[in-house]
């Protein structure tokens, strides 16, 4: 066998007795690399193994090329993972959101990158790539860089429970200081009065019968998911079978009780007298099976355009409404009326600490007047000047 060694002795060229092509090798992360060069010149074939030497280093040197599983491995791992074990406790929605950042960001960025490569430095690399190179140009919020940094923990933790990696990396942004605290976006009761008058006008200004159905829908829609406090994934997720109409003793009134799945898996939901109407009305229109949705279509087009001619689209501090702010709304009207915090929370399938953060704050009515403007009695002193207490 022919061998010539090049660079200081990390390139080795060589030639088989049998085989025409020369062959190079080079040891780098901890394995012998080789492959052909599929040149039969000697001269031609040290500038190929040149070449792919150098483009060899320059990978490794960028974590790229190691003697360890890459991130693509481990999360190809997680993914197939994730959907089995959680199965029946977390939605698809949520599911696929974790697939989806995995294909979109992560994977691009760190993808042949060797695990021990994956630092705090390179997580800040990768917030600041996301930031000043956004994907069609949306730069991301600082929620949607949250999650996807989530996603790339759920990824290192499969990792090391694999033995594939010995430690987590502290993903924990630097220089954070306490984010300022800003109530969800929701409407009023002025305001939401004037978006169900809105998408009720809405529905007498459309000619075509498929679109004043749609219209129809809408409006319902308005009512029964500001009555009911569900999330738009929940709204869209409902069947006719998940709701009975009931009179509920406590109240003396007729109510929906509905039985919701959504992120936090199967819960359950009281609704407002006033969600009962809504919801007939969508009966009587659509003659529905039972295993029908009951919001076949989430008609956001119509919703947005109905904001924006209100004047609603935003609320004083620039946030944006969408249909999320109806839940928000329903939460903020039942905390003015005095409903318990911790019934709502159940209720809303969420916690007391959430409520109180984002939403008790800014309601006036959670304030005690009485309990806050307290006086005490003033001492006064007699002639003798001992002190005399009214």
């Amino acid at each position: 066998m022919l061998k010539h060694t090049m660079m200081g002795g990390k390139v080795h060229v060589y030639k088989r007795e049998e085989s025409k092509y020369w062959q190079c090798s080079s040891y780098i992360a901890g394995k012998n690399r080789r492959t052909s060069t599929k040149e039969s010149s000697l001269g031609l074939a040290k500038q190929f193994a040149e070449d792919w030497y150098l483009t060899l280093r320059d990978k490794n040197n960028r974590g790229e090329i190691l003697g360890e599983t890459s991130f693509e491995e481990a999360a190809k791992k997680f993914m197939g993972e994730y959907e089995v074990v959680t199965a029946g406790h977390r939605s698809e929605g949520w599911i696929k959101g974790h697939k989806a950042r995995v294909r979109l960001h992560l994977m691009p960025f760190f993808g042949g990158m060797g695990l021990s490569k994956i630092t705090s430095g390179s997580a800040q690399d990768y917030r600041v790539h996301r930031i000043s190179c956004p994907l069609n140009g949306r730069v991301p919020s600082r929620s949607t860089l949250h999650d996807e940094i989530v996603t790339l923990r759920l990824v290192l933790k499969t990792a090391q429970r694999h033995g594939w990696l010995d430690r987590l990396p502290d993903l924990s942004p630097p220089y954070s200081t306490q984010s300022k605290i800003v109530h969800r976006a929701w409407f009023s009761p002025k305001e939401y009065k004037q978006l169900y008058e809105a998408t009720r006008v809405n529905i007498k200004a459309m000619v075509n019968q498929m679109h004043k159905r749609h219209a129809e829908d809408l409006h319902d829609m308005v009512l029964f998911a500001a009555n009911t406090g569900l999330r738009p994934d929940e709204i869209y997720r409902l069947e006719h079978r998940d709701i009975e109409i009931v009179d509920d003793e406590s109240t003396d009134e007729t109510i929906l009780e509905i039985e919701v799945r959504g992120k936090r898996g199967v819960g359950f939901c009281k609704s407002t007298a006033n969600a009962v109407r809504p919801y007939e009305r969508i009966v009587e229109r659509n003659k529905p099976e039972i295993k029908d949705r009951v919001f076949p279509h989430n008609h956001l087009r119509m919703f947005n355009k109905i904001l924006v001619q209100e004047g609603l689209k935003e609320d004083r501090d620039g946030q944006k409404r969408t249909l999320y702010s109806l839940r928000h709304t329903y939460i903020c009207l039942r905390l003015m009326e005095g409903a318990d915090i911790y019934q709502i929370a159940k209720n809303c399938r969420t916690s007391v600490e959430m409520i109180e953060k984002y939403y008790a704050s800014h309601i006036k009515n959670r304030l005690d007047a009485a309990a806050i403007n307290v006086k005490k009695p003033k001492k006064k002193s007699n002639k003798d000047g001992f002190v005399k207490v009214n």
